[in-house]
C-alpha cells in the first residue's frame, strides 16, 4: 500500500507540474474571448476529458505504439516542441490588423480547440507522455500491477480534476486583472511556451544524437 500511495504521489505531482494550470488559463482565456460561462465550461470540460483520455490510451497503449511504429521519445519531443513554439509565437504576437473578426469567425466554426491546443499539447504534450510511460514501466516492476495501475490512473484523475477547477474560476480572475493584465499575461506566457517547445526541440535533438551514439560534447 505504501508503494501504491508513493506512486499516486510522484505521478500526481510529476503531471500537475509538467500540466501546470496556471500556464494553460491565458490561451484558455484567449480562445474562448467573448464566450459566455457555459461555453467556458463545455470547453473546460471537453479538454480535461480529452487530455484524461490520451493519458489513459497511453499509459495502457502507448509502449505498444511507440515500440509498433519504431518512433522513438525524441522525435515526440521534437514535434511536441514545434507545436508549443508556434503556439508560443501565436499567443506572443498580436493579431495583424483587420484579422480579429475573421479569426472570430473562425473561431466560431472550428470550436475543436478544445482538443487542440488545449487538450494536446499543452495539457498533454512530451513531457506528459514522458511521465506517463515511465510510471508504466514502473508499474511492469512493481509486486502488486493491479494496485500500482490503479495508482496512477487515480492520479491522472486528481491532475484533471485541479486542472478542470483551475479552468472554471478562470473567469473570475480574468475578471480580476482586467483585458490589459490579462493580455500581458497572454504573452509573457507566450513568450515562455516558445521557450518550451525550443528546449524540448533542443532536447529532443541531444536526446536523438545520443541515442544513435553522436555527441557533441565531451
Amino acid at each position: 500500500m505504501q508503494d501504491q500511495l508513493t506512486l499516486f504521489v510522484t505521478t500526481f505531482t510529476t503531471l500537475l507540474a509538467i500540466i501546470n494550470p496556471f500556464e494553460v488559463l491565458p490561451v484558455f482565456l484567449k480562445l474562448l474571448q467573448g464566450k459566455d460561462a457555459a461555453e467556458h465550461r463545455r470547453v473546460a470540460l471537453d479538454s480535461c476529458l480529452y487530455a484524461t483520455g490520451l493519458c489513459l490510451f497511453f499509459l495502457v497503449f502507448g509502449t505498444l505504439l511507440l515500440r509498433l511504429f519504431g518512433v522513438p521519445l525524441s522525435m515526440i519531443r521534437i514535434a511536441g516542441g514545434i507545436v508549443l513554439m508556434r503556439i508560443g509565437f501565436d499567443l506572443f504576437s498580436p493579431p495583424p490588423a483587420g484579422q480579429g473578426a475573421g479569426a472570430a469567425a473562425d473561431a466560431e466554426e472550428d470550436s475543436n480547440f478544445a482538443f487542440m491546443p488545449l487538450a494536446m499539447p499543452l495539457m498533454f504534450g512530451p513531457g506528459a507522455i514522458a511521465t506517463i510511460l515511465g510510471m508504466a514501466a514502473s508499474v511492469r516492476h512493481s509486486g502488486n500491477e493491479i494496485g500500482s495501475f490503479l495508482a496512477i490512473i487515480v492520479a491522472i484523475l486528481a491532475t484533471m480534476t485541479v486542472t478542470f477547477l483551475c479552468l472554471i474560476f478562470a473567469g473570475s480572475l480574468a475578471h480580476r486583472l482586467g483585458a490589459m493584465g490579462i493580455d500581458a499575461i497572454t504573452r509573457i506566457v507566450g513568450f515562455f511556451v516558445s521557450a518550451m517547445g525550443v528546449g524540448l526541440i533542443f532536447n529532443g535533438i541531444i536526446e536523438a544524437l545520443q541515442t544513435h551514439g553522436l555527441t557533441m560534447l565531451h
